[in-house]
């Protein structure tokens, strides 16, 4: 397996969760261009913004075990998650 994938992969999954932090306050703040996000929609936000950083991590860990294709899976989860969400057609 080439080194650079895995690397690629956690560079865009870590810049992936700096802007997901980054535009959070036009989802859950106060002002109002904000769009006040519920608890479920934060939740799984959160979630979103660990999986950013907990995965590539995850995958450095299981190939350093050997299992090459299962890493490149786990790093690259997120941008392919954010590809999928973007396919989906707005609910109005």
């Amino acid at each position: 397996m080439p080194k650079i994938l895995p690397i690629v992969a956690m560079l865009i999954d870590f810049a992936l969760a700096a802007l997901m932090i980054g535009v959070s306050g036009f989802l859950f703040g106060s002002g109002p261009e904000s769009m006040r996000g519920g608890g479920l929609l934060l939740t799984a936000y959160m979630l979103g913004v660990i999986a950013c950083v907990v995965l590539p991590i995850a995958g450095f860990i299981v190939n350093s075990r050997g299992r090459a294709g299962l890493a490149l899976l786990l790093a690259w989860l997120p941008p392919l998650g954010v590809l999928l969400a973007v396919i989906i057609p707005a609910p109005y």
